[in-house]
Formats: structure tokens, C-alpha cells, sequence
């Protein structure tokens, strides 16, 4: 029997691929976090040549931020809206060009009349941005987790549909 593969595991394989492509095309990657606190940013920052690649990214927890660094517009931040702009906010902050973002309620509480574990994710390029919802069951470092680990894979699939 194979033992089952953890998300931490998983999201370390992607950040490998990722930095790949990137290199590869001469890509440049950046990262806006709000419910991961920097998870995707470390796991990115952990793969190789990330020096080459890896613009950096913006760890946006309190709304305030948001929208006085990435130009969110004010109102929920629990919403593809919201991912969509910080996605775009921060590729245009690190002149990068892809950008993942990530925004929710990781719990236990609900916000925003969203329950935890509620998540939006976004991916954005030149050839703009696109959100993705998603209901992630678990304590708050287990949403954590998968979030992290599906970000970087809606990342991959942008970046292998423009990859030459």
C-alpha cells in the first residue's frame, strides 16, 4: 500500500515544476497572500534558483492592506473579486510576469458570511486574470495547506499554457 502524500509534499514538487517553467522561459513569479500568511511565498522561495525567478510577494492579512498596497477596492475580501485584484495588484508591484493570490477564511469562525474553509484563488498573466472558488474541509492549518498546495497548482497549469 502506498502511503498517502501530504499536501507539504505535494506543494514542494509544484514550487520544483514551477521554477522549472520559469527558468526556462525567463519568467518571473509573485505571490499575494491573505488567509496563507506567506506559505506560498516560502514554498516558492524554497525551490531551486528561485534568486533567478521568484520576484516576491505581499502578505496582505489585514484588509487595510489590500487596499492601500495592491489597489483592492474596498468592500469583501472574501470573494473572486478580491483574488482577481490582488493577483493583478501584486504583478504590477513586482513587474512580474505571473502572479497567484490567495484569500478566505480559514476558520474555525466564519467571515464575511462565508463559512471556514471558504477560499478564492487567483492566477494572473499578461493575458489577464482568472479566479477559481473553493470549499476546503478541516482545521484552520489543513485549509491552510491545501490552499497553499492548490495555488501553486493553478499556477502551473497558467504557466504550462504559455510556456514556448
Amino acid at each position: 500500500m502506498t502511503p498517502a502524500r501530504e499536501p507539504a509534499d505535494d506543494a514542494a514538487k509544484l514550487a520544483e515544476e514551477i521554477a522549472t517553467i520559469a527558468g526556462a522561459n525567463s519568467w518571473t513569479v509573485a505571490v499575494a497572500e491573505s488567509l496563507t500568511s506567506g506559505r506560498i511565498a516560502s514554498q516558492l522561495g524554497a525551490a531551486p534558483n528561485a534568486s533567478s525567478w521568484f520576484a516576491g510577494g505581499v502578505v496582505a492579512y489585514a484588509s487595510e492592506v489590500k487596499f492601500k498596497v495592491l489597489d483592492v477596492d474596498r468592500g469583501p475580501v472574501v470573494t473572486a473579486r478580491c483574488a482577481r485584484q490582488l493577483a493583478r495588484g501584486v504583478a504590477r508591484l513586482m513587474d512580474a510576469d505571473f502572479a497567484v493570490a490567495a484569500t478566505g477564511v480559514g476558520g474555525p469562525e466564519p467571515e464575511e458570511g462565508n463559512p471556514a474553509g471558504t477560499v478564492f484563488l487567483a492566477v494572473s498573466s499578461a493575458s489577464g486574470e482568472e479566479a477559481e472558488h473553493y470549499q476546503f474541509d478541516g482545521e484552520p492549518a489543513e485549509v491552510v495547506e491545501r490552499t497553499s498546495a492548490t495555488a501553486l497548482q493553478n499556477l502551473l497549469v497558467l504557466m504550462r499554457k504559455h510556456a514556448h
